[in-house]
C-alpha cells in the first residue's frame, strides 16, 4: 500500500504517503487513495484530514516509470488524479497537507486541492512535466501562487521554494521541518474541536464561494495532457527522462 491512516481520539486523520523512493503514485494506487480519501470524508468520527509523508519529499506526481513502460494506462493515471484532487477538495471535513521536500506535479495537485497547506523550510514546489511528455496541475498551482507564477511554472519547470510560496499566499505557514507533523496536528485538533456540524458547513460555503472550481478547470487542462501525451515529442521526452539523457526534439 502506497499510503498508511491513523484516526487518533480527536478525530484528526493522518493519512501519510508511503511509497518510497519518492512517492509516486501508479494507477492502482491513485485509485485506492481517492477512495480512501471518500471514505474518510464519510466516517461520522472523522472531522479533519491530515496529508503528510514519510521519506525525503512529499510527493512527485504520477509513476511515469510505469507509463514509459506500457502508455495506455495514461487515460486511467488521468482519471485517478482527477478522482484524487476530487476527493481531497470535496472531502466534506477539512483537509491540511503537510508539504516537506519536493511537492511536484500531482504533489501540487494533491496540496492545491486542500484547504490548508503547511510546509517545512526545506520545501519546494514545482511542475516539472514539460520535460517529461505532460502536463498537470497547473488549476492548483494557480489556486496556490497566482496566474504569473502558475504560468513559469507549468512553462519553465522551474520549481519555487517555501519563502516564496508564502509569500505568494499558496501556504499557511512555514516551520522548521522537524516541527511539521506537530504544527499540522494542532491545527488539525484545533478545528476537530469545533462543532462538526459547523465545520462542515463552512467548508461547503467555502467551496461554492471559489470564483474558479477546481474540478472543472482541471478536467479541461486534462485534454490537453492527453494530446500531448500521445504526440512524438512526449514520447521522446519520456524516454530521455527514463533513460537520464537530454530530449531531442
Amino acid at each position: 500500500m502506497a499510503f498508511r491512516v491513523n484516526i487518533d481520539a480527536n478525530g484528526v486523520a493522518e493519512l501519510t504517503l508511503d511509497n518510497p523512493p519518492v512517492n509516486a503514485l501508479g494507477r492502482d494506487a491513485l485509485f485506492a487513495l481517492a477512495r480512501k480519501l471518500e471514505e474518510l470524508g464519510r466516517d461520522a468520527n472523522v472531522r479533519v484530514v491530515v496529508i503528510d509523508a514519510a521519506g525525503k519529499g512529499f510527493q512527485c506526481g504520477v509513476d511515469v516509470k510505469e507509463l514509459a513502460k506500457d502508455g495506455s494506462l495514461i487515460v486511467d493515471v488521468n482519471r485517478g488524479c482527477y478522482e484524487v484532487f476530487a476527493a481531497i477538495y470535496d472531502c466534506p471535513v477539512p483537509v491540511i497537507s503537510a508539504v516537506h521536500g519536493f511537492c511536484l506535479g500531482g504533489g501540487i495537485g494533491i496540496a492545491g486541492s486542500s484547504d490548508f497547506v503547511l510546509a517545512s523550510d526545506d520545501a519546494t514546489f514545482g511542475l516539472p512535466e514539460i520535460d517529461r511528455g505532460a502536463m498537470g496541475a497547473a488549476t492548483h498551482a494557480m489556486r496556490m501562487f497566482g496566474m504569473q507564477e502558475a504560468r513559469r511554472m507549468l512553462l519553465t519547470g522551474e520549481p519555487i521554494g517555501a519563502a516564496e510560496a508564502f509569500r505568494l499566499g499558496g501556504l499557511l505557514k512555514v516551520v522548521p521541518r522537524a516541527q511539521l507533523r506537530d504544527e499540522a496536528l494542532a491545527l488539525a485538533t484545533k478545528i476537530a474541536a469545533k462543532s462538526p456540524r459547523a465545520v462542515r458547513a463552512a467548508k461547503a460555503s467555502l467551496n461554492g464561494i471559489e470564483l474558479i472550481e477546481p474540478k472543472n478547470s482541471y478536467r479541461f487542462e486534462q485534454g490537453f495532457t492527453l494530446e500531448l501525451y500521445t504526440s512524438r515529442d512526449s514520447q521522446e521526452a519520456r524516454d530521455a527522462f527514463v533513460e537520464k539523457r537530454d530530449a531531442k526534439f
